[in-house]
């Protein structure tokens, strides 16, 4: 594991949008992995305004976005059958797992997940 690599739950980004500094800090020299179905979440909110999806899309160009692909796919699986996670974090569970990265949340859903490296963020 690295130390400066994160991959981050939407929660979080939409914390970090609003600004919130605790997030804001913690990020601080750290690079950002977003699950593609995190950056689907967030640019495909129904009611999200033309600035808002602008700001959303600029931060989404400083982190790597992550494809599913087989090994994605496979421990996906394994955590849903196991945990009964819903499919959204099941793959961002998933893409944390393959990467060998912790994953940052406020959802307290992921404590559960023993397979999982976790920064939970009470805010």
């Amino acid at each position: 594991m690295n130390g400066n690599k994160i991959v981050l739950d939407t929660n979080i980004i939409l914390y970090l949008l609003a600004g919130d500094e605790t997030v804001s800090a913690f990020l601080q020299n750290k690079e950002g992995y977003v699950s593609v179905i995190t950056e689907m979440e967030l640019i495909g909110y129904p009611d999200i305004t033309t600035k808002e999806l602008k700001q959303i899309k600029s931060f989404l160009e400083d982190c790597t976005i992550i494809d599913i692909n087989e090994e994605i796919k496979d421990t996906y699986v394994a955590i849903r059958k196991k945990y009964r996670q819903k499919l959204g974090d099941a793959i961002t569970t998933a893409t944390a797992i393959y990467l060998d990265i912790p994953l940052m949340t406020a959802d307290k859903g992921f404590n559960k997940i023993t397979e999982l490296q976790l920064t939970s963020y009470l805010p």
